[in-house]
């Protein structure tokens, strides 16, 4: 299948890289072009424009945000004003419900097709192709498009015929693992205090009551104090609560822990952590109950 793919970041390249690997014809943007050059070792085309990645028959986007995805999207030499008709939009980045829905709109009136297809994994899952997609889209736009889900992914989830309900689903689950992330620092901040180790207290927990691997996972990291290089940077943990709590207003639905979850998001960036990874939460409670910052790195 010939694809196009916007944004290589921390998840992208691997998405890329591995629609290579599974023998897709990949053509390449990002505004940092010597991520594309790296790509282009792999056999990807590189691209030095958002038109020239909407020649084949899907275009995947895996971008930071609303902005980005709307820069690339819209425009005299967008991917809408670009892409043939009958062609799909796939949209793998975590955007706001607002912003799909406009998308879906704006592809049906040109002619095209829009898919979000959200991904849940770090950016080890997206290298290793583990990641798991959480689809929403036309039947017959989704269909022919698992192939591509198959080559970054181990499970495909199909949740709705409207692209906004993968959105809304994204939203929720990484609204999820940032409430476990401030639970588990506030649970590690207390019995740390009290003396017991961080490293051991998180084996009892994921071998009893919380085996999950995102208790391992974030545990780990909040445990062993690692928050660098960040796998996703906690200014974007407050990108996604924030996006949380407009599609809850929007749906009249209350969050009262996303609420608290942006305050201690703030706190963070407020203190110069928007670059750590954001698991660096869970080191807030044990700043507050007298330890050192998290963002007070040697």
């Amino acid at each position: 299948m010939k694809i196009g793919f916007i944004g290589l970041g921390n998840m992208g390249a691997g998405m890329a890289a591995n629609l290579l690997k599974a023998g897709h014809e990949v053509t390449a943007y990002n505004r940092s072009q010597d991520k594309v050059a790296a790509l282009a070792k792999q056999g990807a085309k590189p691209a030095k424009s958002v038109a020239e990645t909407c020649g084949g028959d899907v275009v995947v986007t895996m971008l930071a945000n609303d902005d980005a995805v709307a820069a690339v999207a819209f425009g005299d030499h967008g991917i809408i004003a670009s892409l043939r008709p009958g062609a799909t939009h796939v949209s793998s980045s975590t955007i706001s419900v607002a912003l799909s829905e406009r998308l879906t709109a704006a592809h049906a009136e040109a002619g095209q097709q829009f898919v979000a297809a959200p991904v849940f994994g770090r950016p080890e899952a997206a290298a290793a192709a583990k990641l798991f997609v959480v689809a929403a889209g036309a039947a017959a736009a989704l269909q022919p498009l698992s192939p591509v889900f198959d080559a970054i992914g181990q499970r495909t989830f199909v949740v709705s015929e409207e692209p906004t309900a993968a959105n809304l689903v994204k939203l929720s689950g990484n609204f999820l693992i940032a409430s476990v992330i401030e639970s588990l620092g506030e649970a590690m901040a207390l019995v740390a205090k009290a003396g017991v180790d961080k490293n051991d207290y998180l084996e009892i927990l994921t071998s009893t009551l919380f085996g999950a691997p995102i208790y391992k996972t974030y545990g780990g990291l909040i445990a062993r104090e690692e928050f660098e290089p960040a796998g996703f940077a906690a200014e974007l943990g407050l990108k996604d609560i924030r996006l949380v709590l407009a599609a809850g207003e929007t749906l009249q639905t209350p969050l009262p822990i996303a609420s608290l979850l942006r305050d201690r998001f703030l706190t963070l960036l407020a203190n110069g952590g928007g670059s750590l990874d954001w698991s660096a939460v869970g080191a807030l409670p044990a700043w507050e109950a007298g330890g050192s910052s998290p963002t007070a790195r040697d």
